[in-house]
């Protein structure tokens, strides 16, 4: 377990926040740490040049919960730097190579946390899944005892009678398990 303390709470004292987020860090490493400072900038002598307000650090905490890995992890690393980690330390902790670690650091002092967020890729509209589920979702919401036993063959008829637009098997499964995953409920269950 790593033990971190923020710098500059309100009433003047240091308050530990156990990291549970960086157990695995820590298991990769082999090494514990504790960070103290007076205050609210952390600036490591000769090594890298990131500071973070306290606004930030309260920004890269949250984000290194994350559940996307990728953002938690670059939160991470930008919160061992600030605890003096080095990019060689953090590269092994993370299984990544030291420019990854620089270019992470580099993207938080242009753009702060943002910068560290995932991003989803442009692309082009999702037309056939989008005509899917407007025509799937009204039939699938319907009470289980009134309605038909609606199988993917069936749906794929449907969608292509109601808005002209044929999709693939495999296209459609993965359209109703985005839609539920993402908290749609579908009443597939």
């Amino acid at each position: 377990m790593i033990e971190l303390y923020t710098w500059g709470t309100p009433n003047g004292r240091k308050a530990a926040i156990m990291l549970s987020s960086f157990r695995l860090v820590d298991q990769r490493v082999g090494l514990g740490f504790a960070v103290t400072a007076d205050s609210g900038v952390c600036v490591m002598a000769g090594k890298s040049p990131v500071t973070a307000s306290e606004v930030q650090r309260c920004a890269l905490l949250a984000l290194s919960g994350s559940s996307e890995r990728g953002e938690a992890d670059r939160a991470r690393a930008v919160l061992l730097t600030l605890a003096g980690w080095t990019s060689p330390k953090i590269a092994e902790a993370f299984g990544v190579r030291e420019d990854t670690v620089r270019f992470w650091r580099g993207a938080f002092l242009a753009g702060g946390v943002e910068a560290l967020k995932t991003r989803v890729a442009p692309g082009p509209v999702a037309v056939k899944s989008e005509a899917a589920l407007r025509v799937v979702t009204p039939l699938l919401e319907a009470p289980v005892a009134d309605r038909i036993n609606w199988t993917i063959p069936r749906l794929r008829a449907e969608i292509e009678a109601r808005e002209g637009v044929r999709i693939s098997r495999s296209q459609l499964s993965k359209a109703l398990r985005k839609k539920t995953s993402a908290g749609g409920d579908l009443g597939t269950r």
